[in-house]
């Protein structure tokens, strides 16, 4: 009897969670008169990413908090998934705003209309999550959210996001009304705003990711872990995401190819959840080197602080997890990526690097060969890198455009 009770409720909230619905639903629930109040200072309402062991989700989540003046509430699904330590900032838990059915959605919307009553601003972070490549129906809540902010009188955007070559029909509508009803959209690389443009996402804002505008590291827990090699400094990363033809027997020559010419690597996992989860593969390649004391696996997930830290350190990066790249990048660090959804391609144009990408179906041909010339021309690639970040940074502030900045003199902590 509960088993069949079970499958009822399964089979009725199916419909029940239509982005069409719920952005229905939003038109009666958020009205220009619930969110008329009393707006002392700037308070600025962020639609984080999933979170919970993710480094990148945190450090996109960080960066606008590290640069944007005033308060900041923190929207995620569980408690939690993210730790921010920053007294001018709240962090709630609405599970069923982007991911629930009409009820639980219902129950998070008088949540969120609340929190809009003090907001000066509504910016949901983009990164790879509106074209519906991971769930198109999170990806057009997000949007219609942004969509009824703005059209309650709120600065709403989303915050710099690629866009694939197939975005779900169901997410695209929803991005497409949400540019057109005034949510500033924009757009991380230009093969993702070329792609927007051309399907009828207008207006578009040619932007970069907005972790390149972080800057605190942490030093002192960088330097804990880069100190226990010898050598220039590798950082090496495997995605539990993108598994390789052949085994471990990929990534084992990737580690090889960096040892034979000298560099100390660092075995570092990006993300660790379940479903998606680095460290298994980085421990395994681990293994395969026990005696040879300049490999080393970083045995749990640091901070982005930490990160940044280490990639200033970095010789090179070899990984398949994009903000590992975006953090290297920003150090003028060359960083090899593994391609996914035309994201990283459009990454390195950014920098005239596209010898940076090796694609995912390829991973086992040419990774470990262009990590080894990537090692071998790091200086001139430093060189080049390093000469276009200044006009991607500008780029990035292009996520914040008209939002009040933080003094950014603090860079460490």
């Amino acid at each position: 009897m509960a088993n069949g009770l079970g499958a009822l409720r399964q089979r009725l909230s199916k419909p029940l969670r239509s982005p069409g619905l719920l952005a229905a639903a939003d038109r009666i629930l958020l009205s220009r008169r619930h969110v008329a109040g009393a707006r002392e200072g700037e308070h600025h309402v962020l639609l984080a990413p999933a979170g919970g062991g993710n480094i990148g989700d945190q450090a996109l989540v960080e960066a606008f908090i590290e640069n944007v003046d005033g308060r900041v509430t923190v929207i995620c699904r569980r408690p939690t998934d993210y730790s921010i330590g920053d007294d001018r900032v709240r962090v709630v838990p609405l599970l069923s705003l982007a991911y629930g059915d009409l009820i639980g959605h219902a129950r998070d919307m008088r949540t969120f209309r609340a929190l809009l009553r003090t907001a000066t601003s509504f910016s949901v972070v983009g990164a790879d999550v509106m074209d519906g490549g991971y769930g198109y129906r999170a990806s057009a809540n997000r949007a219609n959210l942004a969509r009824r902010a703005a059209e309650v009188g709120i600065d709403a955007r989303i915050l710099g996001f690629s866009w694939n070559a197939s975005p779900h029909p169901v997410a695209l509508d929803a991005v497409r009304a949400a540019a057109r009803h005034g949510v500033e959209a924009v757009l991380r690389d230009p093969r993702s705003a070329a792609r927007a443009r051309a399907d009828g996402v207008a207006p578009v804002v040619d932007g970069a990711d907005i972790v390149f505008l972080a800057q605190r590291t942490d030093a002192e827990a960088a330097a804990a872990w880069a100190d226990r090699v010898s050598g220039p400094l590798a950082l090496v990363n495997f995605s539990g995401l993108v598994p390789a033809d052949g085994g471990l027997e990929p990534y084992i020559e990737v580690v090889r190819t960096l040892r034979d010419r000298g560099h100390g690597v660092l075995l570092v996992p990006h993300v660790s959840r379940p479903g998606a989860d680095d460290l298994p593969i980085c421990r395994a390649v681990a293994e395969r080197f026990e005696d040879d004391a300049d490999v080393v696996l970083v045995d749990h997930l640091l901070s982005p602080s930490a990160i940044r830290g280490l990639t200033g350190r970095a010789r090179l990066t070899v990984t398949g997890r994009m903000h590992l790249a975006v953090m290297s990048l920003m150090h003028g660090v060359p960083a090899v990526t593994v391609a996914t959804q035309g994201k990283v391609e459009g990454l390195m144009d950014l920098f005239d690097a596209p010898q940076l990408c090796v694609a995912s179906d390829r991973l086992a041909i040419d990774l470990a060969r262009v990590a080894g010339e990537t090692a071998d021309d790091a200086e001139a690639l430093s060189r080049r890198i390093a000469s276009r970040l200044p006009d991607v940074q500008v780029l990035a502030r292009r996520n914040l455009a008209r939002l009040p900045l933080r003094d950014r003199t603090v860079t460490s902590g």
